[in-house]
């Protein structure tokens, strides 16, 4: 997706700070500064720093100026910080936590989509892991199907909290899939125990249906803790911000 001028600025700024060329506690330059070295106006500057603070990433005020807040203040469910973190570098801590939010909240989603997922919930996950096996016989996009598999069970358990969650990991579990997917064989090793979470599903089987969640979700931990091993570089989640134009 091509971002506009103010989506360029925020970018820049986000990366710079995820980066730490900012560093927790810094000021951010001054307003004129920004506008110069980023050749955009002060509106966009203006926008852009609504939007960091919006993140999380900075705080503002009249005595304290624009500063850089520390980590625990970040918003890790706003893709757009996990972007920014996927550029300035995974870290062996960051994935480590992903991998902690995943058991608990996945396999209590998937206990309650045992109990209560529709005929067209379940078509929805056919669908998904019908494009995942695709994939892996054909060749193709695995990590688009495998997010919309895991999507479709956060909304298969019917609750509006974790429907709305689901937005937020998606960014998250990217992370989780592309690295598990890098290893030989990963995506094809992991379909069959994709197949064994969808079955209980459809059986309407909750205590399988979290048995089966709970050893996906420990390959993808042993496929991290391999590639954190080998010293493997981590994939990156996007492309760098595009270059920034005058405004």
């Amino acid at each position: 997706m091509i971002k506009n001028v103010h989506g360029n600025t925020v970018d820049h700024l986000g990366e710079a700070i995820l980066s730490g060329h900012y560093a927790v506690g810094a000021s951010l330059p001054a307003e004129p500064v920004l506008c110069e070295s980023l050749g955009v106006s002060r509106t966009v500057v203006r926008e852009a720093i609504k939007s960091l603070v919006a993140k999380g990433l900075i705080t503002t005020g009249p005595k304290v100026g624009t500063r850089v807040q520390p980590a625990e203040e970040w918003n890790w469910f706003d893709p757009d910080v996990i972007g920014w973190q996927s550029r300035a570098g995974l870290t062996p801590d960051f994935l480590r936590d992903l991998q902690d939010l995943r058991r608990v909240v996945e396999p209590a989603a998937v206990r309650l989509a045992a109990e209560r997922a529709t005929p067209e919930d379940l078509a929805e996950l056919e669908t998904a892991y019908a494009g995942m096996k695709r994939a892996v016989d054909l060749g193709g996009d695995y990590i688009t199907h495998d997010l919309a598999f895991h999507r479709g069970l956060l909304r298969a358990a019917h609750n509006r909290m974790l429907a709305q969650m689901s937005k937020a990991l998606n960014a998250l579990l990217r992370t989780s899939f592309e690295i598990s997917s890098s290893r030989p064989d990963g995506s094809k090793l992991s379909l069959p125990l994709h197949r064994a979470v969808l079955d209980a599903v459809v059986a309407h089987q909750p205590d399988e249906a979290e048995r089966a969640i709970l050893t996906l979700i420990h390959g993808a931990s042993d496929d991290i803790e391999h590639v954190l091993g080998s010293r493997q570089r981590l994939p990156q989640l996007n492309l760098p911000a595009s270059q920034l134009k005058g405004a």
